[in-house]
This record gives structure tokens, C-alpha cells and sequence, in this order.
């Protein structure tokens, strides 16, 4: 039977000491590509380590392909279909990356050695080098690997693409792009690098100091948001309800609206036409534009939406 979501979170609470995650709600289809966007310290790694079971929560509830998540359950052969991948290679340093195989046929009773070194093979890693002896890039590939070769059905990545150079991380990209293909396979991954998110994600989720602010279709988010860049007598005529932020210098003043179209097809450029020397400018807002002006309407008070 086809889940129709492959993760579920109700209500996710996390107190630490100076951190709150507070009361996390987001679906992620199955079939999709999902980037987890926020600055370090945001609440990525905490929601990531509450999906896999690695700490104990204070509130809400966790579904991860149809299984109720709780730390330190018995039952765990649901994670033989969990790919998880962190910023770091966790495998002994001193290990060779053949042996690598032995290790896995002992934890995953799924585990598929012929496409662990087909992708091996792709990704030009050595076998006979040690993991120490591995660039940061080659560690990864070699984490990824590994997590797509035990039947996964839901990879779930934490900031893997950090601190690789574009044309590996272009590479790893293709990869995920290849393993949703048929629609059964889900990708849930944490990022800091938004160009990465911008590149594949069907949906986007952003975090900011524990708070999620938006989760919404890529396509549409990027498309519909907009960022004007006007004068400060010109940002009075945009429409209360388009604005979802605005930061202001002595220069100019730049506005978050959420409907891009729907500003120019209205009385703003109309209004505006009155002054000849300054005309302001409408671009697509990026989802680091989108982060930005959310983190700071946040602290404001003013808050976001979730929506996936």
C-alpha cells in the first residue's frame, strides 16, 4: 500500500537550556524532495534527531513511514528503509572502505553490496583506502552510498552537502534526483546551502530559532513571492496584505510581498509613475531572501505559515 506520507509531525516540542523547538507541524509527501532551510542553530539537527528516535522529546507525536517514532524502542526494522547521512562520515576512520561491506551485512538484513559498489565504482571512492585517509568529499560519497544501498524508501540528510565544492555537490544532486524517480522513494534534507534547495526540492520548510515559518510548494513559493525594491514614499502604496516584511537603508527599501503578480497587475506601478527619477524594482525573491525577511518578522512577532 502506497503511504501518502512518508513523515509526520504533530505538535514537535524540544526545551534545552537558551533553545525551544516549538510545537514543529509539517507532512512530507511521499514521492518528494523536501530541503529543511535555516541558519545553524535553527532546530534542523534537533528535528532531524527526534525523527530518528536519537533523543527524547517533551511534546508531540512522530511518524516516519507509518511507524510511530519513541526513543529507545525495540522494534527498528522500519530504519532498514531510513537512509540518514549527518555533515560527518561516521564510519572508523581506520576501516578500509572494502571492508565497509562486512560491517553493513551485520546491521542491515536488506543490505545490497553489488549496488553499494556500483556506487562505489561511480563516485571513483577507493576501495582500498582507509576512511582517514579520505577527502571531505569522498567521505560523504561514501556515507551516501551507503545509505542508498540497505532498500532504503526515505533518506534523511543533515546538512550532507556542507563544505563540498559545487561539482561534487552537483554530482550527490543528480543522485537524489535518480532515487525519487519512481515516486516511491522521499528525500528529507537539511540544508544551510539555498542554492542546493532551489535546485531539486519539490517542497521547502524554514526554520528560524525553533519556530517553523513556512513550508509551501518551491515552485510556487518562487514564482508567487517577490522582493521590491523602491523608495520609502513608493513601499507606502503596496497593499497592506501583500507584505510579509521589509528592511529599510538610506539608500532604498526592499519589500517582501507575497504575490508578485498580483502587485504589478494592480495600482502600485501606477502609482508609483508619478516619480520620473526613481522606478521601483520587482524580482523574484530567492529563498534565502525568503529566510531573511521571515527570520526577522518573526522576532517581530509577526510569524509565518505552514502549509505542506
Amino acid at each position: 500500500m502506497k503511504l501518502e506520507n512518508a513523515i509526520e509531525v504533530r505538535n514537535l516540542t524540544k526545551r534545552y537550556e537558551g533553545f525551544y523547538l516549538d510545537h514543529i507541524n509539517f507532512q512530507i509527501p511521499q514521492g518528494t524532495i523536501v530541503g529543511f532551510v535555516g541558519e545553524n542553530g535553527a532546530g534542523k539537527s534537533t528535528t532531524i534527531k527526534a525523527l530518528l528516535g536519537l533523543m527524547p522529546i517533551d511534546e508531540g507525536e512522530i511518524e516516519v513511514l507509518g511507524h510511530k517514532v519513541v526513543q529507545g524502542e525495540q522494534e527498528v526494522s522500519y530504519k532498514e528503509q531510513v537512509g540518514v547521512v549527518f555533515d560527518e562520515c561516521n564510519f572508523p576512520k581506520e576501516l578500509k572502505v572494502r571492508d565497509i561491506c562486512k560491517i553493513m551485512k551485520e546491521i542491515y538484513h536488506t543490505w545490497e553490496e553489488e549496488k553499494f559498489l556500483k556506487y562505489l565504482m561511480r563516485f571513483e571512492v577507493p576501495l582500498e583506502k582507509k576512511v582517514k585517509e579520505l577527502s571531505k568529499g569522498m567521505k560523504m560519497k561514501l556515507s551516501i552510498a551507503a545509505a542508498l544501498s540497505h532498500g532504503s524508501k526515505l533518506l534523511i540528510l543533515d546538512e550532507a552537502t556542507s563544505g563540498l565544492d559545487p561539482i561534487v555537490r552537483n554530482e550527490i544532486l543528480d543522485i537524489f534526483r535518480e532515487f525519487i524517480e519512481d515516486e516511491q522513494h522521499t528525500i528529507f534534507f537539511s540544508s544551510h546551502i539555498t542554492s542546493d534547495i532551489e535546485k531539486i526540492a519539490d517542497y521547502v520548510m524554514l526554520i528560524h530559532k525553533g519556530k517553523l515559518l513556512l513550508a509551501e510548494n518551491k515552485d510556487e513559493l518562487l514564482y508567487q513571492y517577490g522582493i521590491v525594491r523602491c523608495t520609502k514614499e513608493q513601499a507606502a502604496f503596496i497593499p497592506k496584505e501583500l507584505i510579509v516584511g521589509a528592511e529599510e537603508n538610506q539608500f532604498e527599501t526592499s519589500v517582501l510581498v507575497r504575490d508578485r503578480q498580483a502587485l504589478q497587475e494592480g495600482i502600485f506601478m501606477e502609482r508609483c509613475s508619478a516619480d520620473r527619477e526613481t522606478q521601483p524594482v520587482i524580482d523574484k525573491a530567492s529563498i534565502e531572501d525568503l529566510l531573511l525577511f521571515l527570520g526577522k518578522e518573526n522576532e517581530k512577532g509577526m510569524g509565518g505559515r505552514e502549509e505542506l
